[in-house]
């Protein structure tokens, strides 16, 4: 300022930005602190907690990218492009003061990406949607599912009962052969990951947005009906 190659206000605004960033750092070790004040966690936990916590928004999502990249490689495929770019879709950066929940869901969500047995499951559903399109009539089944087989569970009716059987029909045709119901049971024996679910979930929490009532128990419902009355 004294050579006159900043104005005061230039070395002010220089000085807010980073205070700013200096009182986020310590908003986020609070929020890190008042997690680990909350759970029993291990010294390996406790390291990755910091490090996961402090780590960029860049560096986030080449988590998630990296996640994605490996399970989708090689599908060429619309529908899979577009569940791609879901699955891709983290928040560009934590909040400034970070609450608890959304600490512990960026942990759980690192540690699940990180697990090679839920790759190889989403990478499982991909390759098989690859193979018989099947995203488009999952997401026509959903409404039925929730509908139906959410209220059958709601009113305490086994999958396996006689009570079922006409539930079963309003979602999944009496007619529909024997060689698609062998696959549509393939099928919702993959979409019925809890793993899964929960991924979306975790974003959603992220996102600071309220996570979708879960979806599987009704899947599973329908898994066990077809299983036995079909």
């Amino acid at each position: 300022m004294l050579e006159q190659r900043a104005t005061l206000s230039d070395v002010a605004d220089l000085h807010v930005k980073a205070l700013d960033a200096e009182i986020r750092t310590l908003k986020i070790r609070r929020s890190v602190l008042r997690v680990l004040a909350n759970r029993d966690s291990s010294t390996e936990e406790i390291a990755l907690i910091n490090a996961l916590a402090r780590l960029s928004a860049r560096e986030r999502q080449q988590i998630i990218d990296d996640f994605v990249d490996r399970a989708f490689a090689g599908v060429v495929d619309e529908d899979a492009a577009l569940v791609a770019g879901w699955m891709r879709d983290l928040p560009p950066d934590l909040p400034e003061d970070p609450t608890s929940e959304q600490i512990n869901a960026w942990v759980e969500l690192a540690e699940l990406v990180g697990d090679d047995g839920f790759r190889q499951t989403v990478r499982g559903m991909v390759l098989s949607g690859e193979d018989d399109n099947r995203l488009e009539y999952g997401l026509n089944l959903r409404p039925l599912v929730l509908e139906h087989a959410g209220a059958a569970l709601s009113r305490g009716i086994a999958p396996e009962s006689a009570g079922a059987r006409p539930i079963l029909k309003r979602i999944i045709p009496d007619d529909l052969p024997a060689e698609e119901t062998a696959a549509l049971i393939m099928w919702l024996d993959m979409v019925a990951e809890p793993r899964v679910e929960r991924y979306w979930h975790l974003l959603s929490i992220l996102k600071g947005q309220k996570p979708s009532p879960p979806a599987v128990p009704a899947f599973a419902w329908v898994l066990a009906a077809l299983r036995a009355h079909r």
